[in-house]
């Protein structure tokens, strides 16, 4: 037991069960709120909860311990996910939850992409079939039919 709830396996389905409430707690959450302020409040309670789970695990770093190729790249990825959440809380507001999500989920298709051509990372033919579906997928869910 101990074993799987250390597994990549298991903290990725997690996370999956986590986007999809997510989706659904932000679009009832949404009705009658700017998209921008709610992705603000979202990113207001994360801020929270996260400094307690720090405090909680005693795992503050101090910021001079942290490379400096680190801090790029860890802002970065801030801005991308500010990015993302902004655009995603605008594009519930707009759509319908069943059909945001999964084109929100071709980033699942674009990572795989990054990932080969940016870090080196290599998927066999079964691989790119099943990103190949879950493209094709995303799209027959977001098709309007």
């Amino acid at each position: 037991m101990r074993g799987s709830l250390l597994s990549w396996q298991a903290w990725a389905l997690a996370s999956a069960a986590f986007a999809a409430l997510t989706a659904i707690f932000a679009k009832v959450g949404g009705d009658g709120v700017g998209a921008d302020f709610a992705t603000f409040v979202r990113t207001l309670v994360i801020v929270v909860v996260l400094g307690a789970l720090l405090t909680a695990g005693g795992r503050w770093q101090a910021p001079g311990t942290v490379p400096g190729r680190s801090w790029l790249f860890l802002v970065l990825s801030g801005l991308a996910t500010g990015g993302s959440w902004l655009c995603y809380a605008r594009a519930l507001t707009l759509g319908e939850a069943a059909r945001v999500a999964p084109l929100d989920k071709l980033s699942v298709v674009l990572v795989a992409v990054f990932g080969v051509l940016f870090l080196g990372e290599r998927l066999s033919g079964l691989n790119w079939l099943g990103i190949g579906l879950i493209a094709l997928g995303a799209v027959l869910v977001a098709v309007k039919g």
